[in-house]
């Protein structure tokens, strides 16, 4: 019997159908051994020696195999085809070892394939392998190169910038791009220009519309036209009319399709088109793969199989007809940096399969579409348009106008597949439909107009751009950009709104320490550079611990000029170079501030930059006779100016005590002093954004809450209306309903408050049923999805994991849950072990008398 191991138990269930009863197939469950993250892990001297451990998961699962091993004659190593799926074999082959579970002559095989299907499968275990150790060796010099960068790197980010996480060395490169982007916008200055465009009729009726191009002989430039003056002097001469064509010019153009996918194209379209994030693609991806539905996820490779060729070209041949169907096969070369290509592109593996006959659903059934698309259109005859460019002179020769169309002849690929675009692409396919026009023919000038437009800042990155960024400069791998990405976000340095991936103020703070006093490390070119040399270590062609040895001599020397850095020198840096962005000169309506860094508090001092426990903030230089305090950011400014012991508003008119505007933990609120403990109430969100704007009235008016609404029906019990941490509310016993309109806890009535407690009851109750049922954890018991108060969870005895924002109840697979479960778990067991008490001291014996020491004696 051969004993065949790979990564998941939906892979070794797929690839258990096509291999016989001599075959027993095992999944490893990804990684079994890992760097523990303590220091000495990786130890440069003593030649870069390795510490790996395995937890208990995988030590069980290691104990599963090497029982399994002593009833098999050969162990077959199947995982993923690619510098990971290399390393987790070896992993395994020196962990057998390590228990003497391996025998010295029990054969070892490794075997590859592109695709779970039973074709490849089979063809693969005819032709076995050695570990290659190159691939192997390219593992180590990245899995060690990221260990001494991460662990000697973040800790003096924590010990010179209290509050940040972590720095990584693609991480933090990727991090750069975003934050120096966010700089470009924030120092964009926009600048005014006009254009002038004009709508005329052709002889044979038609309206179409023309720009002005050329005036009195000068091309006009983006910028010719500067003021509104500029313009109206132009609009005078256009409507001078009398336009006659002076230059037709119609030429063909064609479009051909794009490539197959690669893993960057795949989470950038997938972005684009779907909304997905590179982690929820990869996600599906990895799942259809195991389906045996597309081949391996992970690839810079964008040329199929000779079969695929074949089978694209059949169906394009019998679904769109011949003339959609190129002469010869389309074959194409990759145009991104460090492009190993050893794999193919991303593809199904059985074009017959439709997108509408395949039965998955979900995201799985919206990527294998995509992919499907995309695969069969790269195959496609190229798109043809014409494209028209009318010039019309006037009558005084002084004004060119000119109207540009285009008109599609053969949509092609077209049919099938249009590439998505990101914002900001400013490429133009100019579809109007011109009318037929001659050279000499009049046109009617009807109306002419001046517009004003002002530039716009370059667009933020989305995951998408960020993606192809990285991939432009030669910065990470396909298979590390999702992981990157989801640890910005998951460290808090970015976020991802409406698409859009925005700097926070840790983010922010991390960049430019590391621009400042680690510059070489966050550098592009290096980056890529190191990226470079760990692909000809995959080569053969660099010894990876000669790589390891002149990379750390001259990082140790990096890290050792940072020992006597003071933490007021990284101030002094971080308050220039963020200044700008902290103590903006402008405020939200465009208005200079005279002096930024005058304290709003004391009016004397001048706020700076401070680092405390738990971060950044901002504070005076009049501390500690002026308390004035406030966040780290540019919008900061909210409670800037209340007085750490109270703003008065004035006396209660019923109490005749002092009302005070505070600012707290959770924000700004009103406070009265009373006989028992201080009467407290929240301001509404909006509220918060201008706490100067409250009065004594509105003051008074939260401090009656909370609000009696009524006596619930069923129990008597009183109903309260109240505004909490996270908004507006309605409470009976322990039951809280939210309320969409703040007004709402002043006005609402008793029936509809009874309403929103019994629907949030019923949400309750729902929760406490499974929404689905995965399947059983290896370890033994069910693992079901439930909907939680934060979102849906995976729940296995005691254990609950979270799920991912970016994974849906109707999409997660037992694997993932498995994984999120035991990493949970994981955590738990990572508990600190109770201090040991102290021995009580002994109790010294009294000291004897003189008298009684003469007795002694």
């Amino acid at each position: 019997m051969k004993l065949v191991v790979v990564e998941s138990p939906a892979k070794a269930k797929t690839i258990n159908k096509y291999l016989g009863k001599d075959y027993k197939v095992l999944a490893s469950y990804g990684h079994i051994r890992d760097l523990p993250s303590k220091n000495g892990s990786v130890d440069p001297d003593n030649d870069f020696a390795m510490v790996w451990e395995a937890d208990s998961k995988s030590s069980k699962r290691i104990s599963e195999i090497a029982a399994a091993l002593k009833e098999a004659d050969t162990l077959v190593l199947a995982t993923d085809p690619d510098r990971e799926g290399e390393a987790i074999s070896w992993h395994l082959v020196e962990a057998l070892r390590k228990r003497r579970a391996l025998k010295k002559d029990t054969p070892v095989e490794r075997v590859v394939f592109n695709a779970i299907t039973k074709n490849a499968v089979t063809t693969a275990m005819e032709h076995p392998r050695q570990i290659d150790g190159e691939l192997v060796d390219a593992y180590l010099a990245r899995r060690g190169l990221d260990y001494l960068v991460g662990f000697n790197l973040s800790p003096v980010l924590w010990r010179k910038l209290p509050g940040s996480r972590s720095a990584g060395r693609v991480q933090s490169v990727a991090l750069r791009i975003v934050c120096d982007r966010e700089n470009e916008i924030e120092l964009f200055k926009p600048q005014e220009y006009w254009n002038v465009g004009a709508n005329l009729r052709a002889p044979d009726g038609t309206d179409f519309e023309a720009r002005l191009y050329s005036l009195d002989g000068e091309t006009l430039k983006k910028f010719t036209l500067g003021n509104q003056g500029d313009a109206d002097k132009a609009l005078e001469i256009v409507r001078g009319g009398g336009y006659s064509v002076t230059s037709v010019e119609a030429k063909p153009v064609r479009r051909n399709p794009p490539p197959p996918f690669i893993t960057s194209t795949l989470q950038q379209e997938a972005s684009r088109k779907l909304g997905f994030t590179a982690k929820r693609t990869m996600q599906a991806a990895q799942k259809l793969y195991e389906e045996g539905r597309i081949t391996y996820m992970r690839t810079d490779g964008v040329n199929m199989a000779e079969e695929a060729y074949s089978a694209a070209r059949a169906m394009i041949q019998s679904n769109y007809g011949a003339r959609y169907l190129p002469e010869k096969t389309r074959r194409y070369s990759s145009k991104a940096k460090n492009a190993q290509e050893a794999h193919e592109a991303i593809r199904p593996t059985n074009f017959d399969l439709r997108p509408e006959e395949y039965k998955g659903d979900g995201d799985l059934k919206k990527l294998y579409t995509l992919v499907w698309r995309r695969a069969v259109a790269s195959q496609m005859e190229a798109a043809r348009f014409e494209r028209t460019t009318i010039d019309m002179t006037s009558k005084d020769q002084r004004a060119v106008l000119r109207s540009t169309g285009q008109v599609l002849i053969f949509d092609g690929f077209i049919k099938l597949y249009t590439e998505g675009r990101d914002e900001g692409d400013d490429s133009d396919d100019d579809e109007n439909r011109l009318p037929k026009m001659d050279e000499g023919q009049h046109a009617d000038l009807l109306k002419a107009e001046a517009t004003q437009h002002f530039t716009t800042p370059p667009p933020r990155y989305t995951e998408a751009s960020l993606v192809k960024k990285l991939e432009e400069l030669g910065i990470g791998r396909p298979s590390t950009y999702a992981s990157t990405l989801s640890t910005l976000e998951d460290r808090g340095y970015v976020r991802l709104e409406k698409k859009q991936l925005i700097p926070e103020d840790k983010g922010r703070l991390v960049t430019a320490f590391l621009e400042n006093f680690f510059q070489r490390y966050v550098e592009y070119d290096f980056t890529a550079g190191l990226e470079e040399k760990l692909d000809i270590i995959s080569d053969g062609k660099l010894d990876w611990k000669a790589f390891l040895k002149e990379f750390w001599q001259q990082f140790t020397a990096d890290i050792d000029e940072t020992k006597d850095l003071r933490v007021s020198a990284v101030l002094d840096v971080l308050n220039e170079e963020l200044g700008a962005y902290v103590f903006p000169r402008q405020d939200a309506d465009g208005n200079p501030i005279e002096n930024p860094r005058q304290c709003p508090l004391c009016k004397e001092g001048e706020l700076s930059m401070k680092l405390g426990r738990y971060g950044a903030f901002v504070g005076c230089s009049r501390h500690p006779e002026c308390k004035f305090t406030r966040q780290f950011s540019a919008d900061g400014d909210a409670a800037a100016a209340i007085n750490p012991d109270g703003n008065e508003l004035g006396l209660h008119p019923e109490t005749g005590q002092m009302i005070y505007l505070k600012n707290g933990r959770f924000g700004p609120y009103v406070e009265m002093a009373t006989d028992d403990k201080p009467k407290r109430a929240s301001l509404t969100k909006a509220e918060k954004e201008n706490p100067q704007d409250i009065t004594l009235d509105r003051a008074v008016e939260l401090l009656l809450l909370p609000r009696e609404v009524g006596k619930h029906p069923e129990d008597g019990e009183p109903i309260l209306a109240n505004f909490g941490r996270f908004g507006p509310y309605v409470q009976h016993g322990k039951t809280y309903a939210n309320l969409k309109d703040p007004g709402d806890v002043f006005t609402i009535g008793l029936n509809h408050a009874v309403t929103l407690i019994a629907d949030k009851r019923a949400k309750q109750t729902a929760r406490s049923t499974a929404l689905k049922t995965l399947g059983d954890h290896p370890d033994g018991g069910v693992i079901e999805i439930f909907e939680g108060r934060y979102g849906p969870y995976a729940k296995h005895g005691k254990t609950n994991a979270t799920l991912p924002k970016d994974v849906t109840p109707d999409t997660v697979t037992l694997e993932q849950a498995i994984e999120l479960i035991n990493a949970k778990a994981a955590k738990g067991t990572k508990k600190k072990a109770p201090a040991k008490k102290k021995a009580p001291a002994k109790k010294k014996a009294p000291a004897k008398s003189k008298a009684a020491a003469k007795k002694d004696d």
